[in-house]
């Protein structure tokens, strides 16, 4: 049961143009409406990140993810139906999101998480929502709340207090599927 007093403050800083750092189905990730160039920028500057490594973003299920990207691979519904552990997908022409979420070549990594607040969150906010590791670039993905550099914690605008003991301790694999249906793994 996800508290609702947690899940609303974290929803109304989003929709603030607010940072947020919360538990994922991977790991703790630093979050923004992914439709909110400012907010986004917040998060390069936080991780002092290069603005050309594009970010993932979560949605909460293919209806949502059909409202960002403009034609969706058959084979990508095969993917999340079979794979077991957390994948986010690489797509060709995305649309309606924060322009400096898209990747150069025209790309955008997203993923729908298996996490019941992560869930909840998407839902109540009904957008897509920028999901990257908790912390600085060139730095180890934290794998518990207590890893977390504290710079990243005074960084964002608000921390969603949930134990570590529902999060994953490693990224998801990402896959990039084309529209011509060439298929790359690129992080296994």
């Amino acid at each position: 049961m996800v508290d609702n007093t947690i899940l609303n403050y974290a929803l109304n800083t989003l929709k603030q143009g607010g940072l947020i750092l919360y538990p994922t189905d991977t790991v703790w990730g630093i979050g923004c409406d992914a439709t909110n160039v400012e907010a986004v920028e917040k998060i390069f500057k936080l991780k002092k990140r290069n603005d050309s490594k594009a970010l993932i973003c979560l949605v909460a299920d293919d209806r949502m993810l059909k409202k960002y990207i403009n034609k969706i691979p058959e084979a990508a519904f095969d993917l999340m139906n079979i794979e077991d552990s957390p994948i986010t997908i690489i797509y060709d022409e995305p649309q309606n999101l924060a322009k400096n979420l898209i990747a150069e070549d025209n790309t955008i990594a997203i993923r729908i998480p298996d996490n019941e607040f992560c869930f909840q969150l998407l839902r109540k906010f009904n957008g897509a929502i920028v999901s990257t590791s908790a912390n600085i670039s060139g730095n180890p993905t934290p794998k518990s709340f207590k890893e977390i550099h504290k710079d990243i914690l005074k960084g964002v605008d608000y921390v969603v207090n949930l134990p570590d003991e529902n999060i994953g301790t490693k990224p998801s694999s990402i896959i990039k599927l084309n529209n011509d249906g060439k298929v790359q793994v690129i992080r296994k």
